[in-house]
C-alpha cells in the first residue's frame, strides 16, 4: 500500500480521533461524562491508535529524527517511565482491587437476613432466589460469601442476580 497516496485521510483520522479522545478523556477526568462518552473513549481510541501508527509510518524519517535528539529521547523516555509506573497498584486500593471491592465484600459477608433487609425484600424471597441459582442454604445466618466463597466476581455475580436492580434517577 502506498501510504503517501493515503495522506489525505490519515492525518484527518488522527486529528478527529485525538479530538474525540481528548474531549471524552477530560469529561471523564472531571466526572462530567454522560451517555456514551466512556464507551466512545474506550472503543474509538482504536481509531487513534491506527491513525497514529499510519501517520508515523507515513512520516518515518521525521519520526526517527526525534530519537537522535536528547530532548526527544528524554521526553519519550519520561512518558515510558510514567507508563511503567502506572501499572503499580495505587495506595488507595487494597491489593490492587477497585474501590468498590470493600463495600461489596462487606455486603457479601452480611447474613442473608441483613442482605434481604438491605435489598428491601423478604428473607424467604431472597433465599428462594439464591436457591434458584443452585446454592444450598442451611441457615438464615449464612452469607453470600459463605455460599460462593471469597471470589469477588462470584459474589458480585450472585448478588446482581438475586438483588433487585436499583431504580435509575
Amino acid at each position: 500500500m502506498n501510504l503517501s497516496a493515503q495522506r489525505p485521510w490519515i492525518t484527518p483520522v488522527v486529528i478527529g480521533a485525538f479530538l474525540l479522545s481528548a474531549v471524552t478523556g477530560v469529561l471523564m477526568f472531571f466526572h462530567l461524562d454522560s451517555g456514551l462518552n466512556k464507551t466512545a473513549h474506550e472503543w474509538l481510541s482504536w481509531a487513534m491508535v491506527i491513525g497514529v501508527t499510519l501517520h508515523v509510518l507515513l512520516n518515518m524519517p521525521a519520526f526517527k529524527r526525534y530519537f537522535n535528539q536528547n530532548t526527544g529521547r528524554a521526553i519519550v523516555g519520561a512518558f515510558a517511565v510514567v507508563l511503567a509506573l502506572s501499572f503499580i497498584p495505587a495506595g488507595g486500593e487494597s491489593g490492587g482491587e477497585p474501590g468498590f471491592a470493600p463495600p461489596v465484600r462487606a455486603l457479601a459477608k452480611a447474613p442473608i437476613t441483613v442482605l434481604a433487609q438491605v435489598a428491601g425484600t423478604s428473607t424467604d424471597d431472597l433465599k428462594a432466589k439464591l436457591q434458584a441459582q443452585g446454592l444450598t442454604i442451611t441457615s438464615d445466618q449464612q452469607s453470600v460469601a459463605d455460599l460462593v466463597g471469597s471470589d469477588l466476581r462470584k459474589q458480585i455475580g450472585t448478588m446482581s442476580k438475586v438483588l433487585p436492580a436499583a431504580a435509575k434517577p
